[in-house]
């Protein structure tokens, strides 16, 4: 017996070896506060500067954001709060963002204050072990969570709210999607969370960027509730899905993206019906905007709904830039023209 307990002692030693350092690890991360900055964006379309209407949405206001803090940018999804004020955003670097928007008295985006950057951290509870690792792209706030989707090593983790700046996932979730179906930088952009009061009960809902069933439509699915399941998204002229958010009517927001030698970079929004989206489902919807690079666009890559000062809705998107000196972090605000 004494033999055999010297025998395992080394395995066991690096699995509480292990177990420390992943916990001295995730202990070391803390939120850390930056400076945004905000430059109001006035004009969607610099050659009709008095234009508000774009198809069937209008152009209410927008900022383009910088800060002196370089790991800033590369925004990939974004969630408000009920509040419709405090958000939580992570960019495809492995970080999460915090902060809180600002309005001046015409209810207009004014800037970000009360901002966070922290890295986010890994199931072994590594602080950003790299970009391949922690992709992450898709985001949905749930009670007492939350969920990213990640590309690259396709997965969605479920992490503790509160404390999801400074801890490992607690768990993850089902995507009913084969990794094999999912492209290897073209995966589950957009993670959302259905209106509890839907006919999908608060399940989540996610949706690829570029992975197609043998059809060319996007594979997307219903990961819980009464209507768990796989459905699909019909694809057209080349956009892609970079993320989605639901109406109060049930309707299903889809942000995409075209980007092409020929055309240079597009953004468009789809309004799929909610009643629609059933397992073997294809849906599609009406184009309520379809932008190119002659309006205040980017990468458009994050969007959500909040509601209003008014209290109906507005539609928030925000773009990747990359990191690059060629492209602009922007945050854009519309809403549904009467």
């Amino acid at each position: 017996m004494a033999k055999r307990c010297r025998a395992h002692r080394p395995a066991l030693l690096r699995v509480l070896l292990a177990a420390g350092l992943a916990v001295s690890a995730a202990a070391t991360v803390q939120a850390a506060p930056i400076t945004i900055d905000g430059d109001p964006i006035k004009v969607f379309k610099a050659t009709e500067p008095g234009k508000t209407r774009f198809g069937a949405l209008e152009f209410v206001s927008g900022l383009r954001l910088t800060s002196p803090q370089s790991l800033f940018g590369a925004v990939s999804a974004i969630r408000f709060r009920p509040d419709g004020a405090s958000f939580v955003a992570v960019l495809d670097t492995g970080h999460w963002l915090t902060g809180r928007i600002e309005r001046d008295a015409a209810g207009k985006l004014k800037g970000i204050t009360d901002a966070d950057l922290s890295e986010m951290i890994d199931r072994r509870g590594r602080p950003n072990p790299g970009k391949s690792d922690m992709d992450a792209e898709g985001l949905a706030l749930v009670p007492g969570g939350v969920a990213v989707s990640y590309e690259q090593r396709h997965r969605i983790d479920l992490y503790p709210d509160p404390g999801f700046a400074t801890s490992p996932p607690k768990g993850a979730i089902d995507m009913l999607i084969n990794k094999r179906e999912l492209r290897y930088n073209r995966g589950l952009e957009t993670l959302v969370r259905s209106p509890e009061a839907s006919a999908f009960g608060g399940a989540l809902i996610t949706v690829s960027e570029l992975s197609v069933d043998d059809s060319g439509n996007l594979v997307a699915a219903i990961l819980g509730g009464p209507l768990k399941g796989r459905f699909s998204v019909k694809r057209s002229n080349g956009y892609d899905v970079t993320d989605g958010a639901f109406l109060p009517n049930g309707d299903l927001l889809l942000l995409e993206r075209r980007f092409s030698l020929a055309s240079s970079v597009g953004m468009r929004i789809r309004r799929i019906p909610g009643e629609t989206i059933r397992p073997g489902a294809v849906v599609d919807g009406a184009v309520l905007i379809d932008a190119d690079f002659s309006h205040r666009i980017d990468n458009m890559e994050g969007l959500d709904v909040v509601a209003g000062p008014d209290g109906k809705p507005r539609i928030i998107v925000t773009s990747d830039d990359n990191h690059s000196l060629f492209e602009n972090s922007l945050m854009l605000e519309f809403r549904i023209a009467e």
